[in-house]
């Protein structure tokens, strides 16, 4: 199948295009860097001229508000009319595990507009709903970072690697439209704050973690399951220890 993946030079969309290639796909990477951009809709034609899949790991350059919401709507709203131009069969987009009960942060009414989008397109699709990789656990206390404080709700925390996620995004990529959710989530289960804790005091980051059930993530407080999947998610086989191990 040609399959095109929109956000195909970045983290995710890096693996999953040379495992579809692998797999003996067409697979393309659709980026403004490759000339296509889904925001003007430049090159969006040619690139899914012949396409069977598109799959959607873009992310917005911006995570402040308005800039967020500009970026999923017309981003989502652009590439939808162009695939159904190009008679593509299979829309597949990657969201986050608990979007739809963070709705309190701008990032995530963005999200949930764009999966909105998806729904009513009329295009048979498949929502990968994943928790927090791996690679963003640095990102998660810097944007929690008050001077040299951490703070941290003790919430359940069930991270995925992003090269786990590459390969279930790709299992759905090439499989039959669910038109509707799946959920993918590591196989550990931590306490948000209690994690951060060890993972700086490893790296001897001067910071203090202190643990605050109102402290906001993305701008949004959490319950204590927000950001874990339900029991039907498929679990990965990466633990978070071995991932840190291979980065020492």
């Amino acid at each position: 199948m040609k399959i095109v993946v929109i956000g195909g030079t970045g983290l995710i969309g890096s693996k999953l295009v040379a495992e579809l290639s692998a797999q003996g796909h067409e697979a393309v990477a659709a980026s403004p860097n490759t000339g296509v951009n889904t925001l003007t809709g430049e090159g969006l034609a040619e690139a899914l001229k012949g396409a069977s899949v598109v799959v959607d790991v873009s992310n917005s350059p911006s995570f402040e508000d308005r800039p967020v919401m500009d970026f999923f709507r017309a981003s989502t709203t652009n590439l939808l009319k162009a695939e159904a131009e190009a008679g593509v069969t299979h829309h597949v987009a990657l969201s986050v595990v608990g979007t739809q009960r963070l709705q309190a942060s701008g990032y995530f009414r963005a999200k949930q507009v764009q999966e909105e989008l998806i729904k009513e397109a009329g295009i048979p699709y498949s929502i990968v709903h994943a928790t927090q990789f791996f690679e963003f656990v640095d990102a998660i206390a810097d944007m929690s970072t008050e001077g040299d404080t951490v703070r941290l709700a003790p919430v359940r925390f069930q991270p995925i690697h992003s090269a786990d996620v590459a390969a279930a995004v790709g299992r759905t990529a090439v499989g039959t439209p669910v038109n509707g959710v799946v959920e993918i989530a590591g196989p550990d289960r931590f306490q948000l704050d209690e994690l951060l804790r060890k993972v700086l005091a490893a790296r001897n980051d001067p910071r203090t973690v202190v643990t605050d059930p109102h402290a906001p993530y993305s701008g949004a407080e959490l319950e204590d399951t927000t950001l874990v999947p339900g029991p039907d998610a498929h679990i990965t086989e990466t633990r978070f220890a071995d991932w840190v191990a291979q980065q020492q």
